[in-house]
């Protein structure tokens, strides 16, 4: 790679079950406005802008139109949108800022999942012939998931609750977090998933900014460097697929380097993990032991803003860093139906020498 890039900022909201009284725009200019300051940038600084949103939550096409308001978009800049986990708009800025076209970048994602059914909503994205007609929703595929694991003897149910607990309890120490700290596993949703298992439901957006070379050490006094990041996809009917393991997670973990033996060992591992079962299925594609500290933000069993949740994950490892708390770190994002679509990223401070 030829150029270095790094993650100098990052933002989130307070991720809430309703905001109500907030539209799309005035949830996200906060937290713009936050990441932004934290740099000294102006918006007429950012070389690039990236967004990931739904128009399937938003309930209206184009709706990543109207959040351009929060951002400033004239006179005009220079921007592009996925739809997406903003994980996946943040891989479009670094593939911009390797290019060495811009030297930085902003991207920001949001997502508002609390207007409507976000169970039936996530159906969109299955096969639309012969599986979407079903309608099983989201809780139900990784309740499927979960069986599997089971059956397969890799986690039984207690398991699960102590994967739920831990991330709760360490969101305890997370102010932005949704469900901060331990609390029951409460009633089966769909067995062998209890409440306890399941992702809240909520509304929340997050930013980060990039920057290159010696723009990043200018704008940052520790740079989380992304040394490698890929994203891959597993087959479409799920059917086909193992639901005990993830190929796509392992081979994009290798791509971004995550298993490089002359790289310093992963410190932190920030997975989005919906539901406690799927934490089980990227521990084992990532080879994590238990030296790695996983989800100290208390991941997405804490806050799950649909479309965000990925980039949080980014952005929660690169804080950590920055802050000292990790040299290595690996961020995780997924999107669609048991982990269907992957992407990993490896981050690094500076060494002290």
């Amino acid at each position: 790679m030829s150029r270095e890039v790094a993650i100098v900022a990052f933002a989130q909201s307070d991720h809430t079950r309703r905001t109500d009284e907030l539209s799309e725009v005035e949830m996200v200019m906060p937290v713009l406005h936050e990441v932004l300051r934290q740099t000294g940038l102006k918006t007429s600084d950012i070389g690039f802008t990236c967004s990931g949103s739904s128009d399937y939550l938003a309930g209206r096409a184009f709706s990543f139109t109207m959040a351009l308001d929060g951002v400033g978009a004239w006179p005009p800049i220079s921007e592009s949108h996925v739809e997406m986990d903003g994980a996946w708009a943040l891989y479009e800025a670094w593939v911009k800022l390797l290019t060495g076209e811009v030297d930085t970048a902003l991207v920001y994602a949001y997502g508002k999942s609390s207007p409507g059914s976000v169970r039936d909503v996530l159906t969109r994205q299955l096969d639309p012939y012969y599986v979407a007609p079903l309608w099983p929703d989201s809780v139900a595929l990784a309740a499927l998931q979960a069986r599997a694991l089971i059956d397969a003897g890799d986690i039984d149910e207690a398991g699960l609750a102590r994967i739920a607990t831990r991330s709760r309890e360490d969101a305890a120490a997370n102010p932005h977090a949704q469900l901060p700290g331990a609390r029951p596993q409460g009633d089966y949703l769909v067995a062998p998933l209890r409440t306890g298992d399941c992702p809240p439901i909520g509304d929340g957006a997050a930013a980060v900014i990039l920057a290159a070379g010696d723009r990043a050490r200018e704008l940052c006094a520790r740079p989380a460097w992304i040394t490698g990041m890929d994203h891959r996809i597993e087959a479409h009917s799920l059917g086909v697929r193992d639901l005990t393991d993830s190929p796509s997670v392992r081979l994009a973990a290798e791509r971004a380097g995550a298993f490089d033996p002359n790289r310093p060992p992963l410190d932190t591992a920030e997975l989005h993990a919906p539901f406690s079962s799927q934490e089980v299925v990227l521990r084992k594609a990532l080879r994590l032991g238990d030296e790695v500290r996983v989800n100290p933000s208390g991941g997405a069993l804490a806050a799950n803003p649909v479309m965000a949740a990925g980039l949080i994950r980014l952005g929660e490892a690169a804080a950590r860093i920055h802050r000292g708390a990790s040299d290595r770190a690996l961020a995780h994002a997924t999107s669609g139906p048991c982990l269907q679509q992957n992407l990993v990223a490896v981050l690094e401070g500076d060494s002290d020498d």
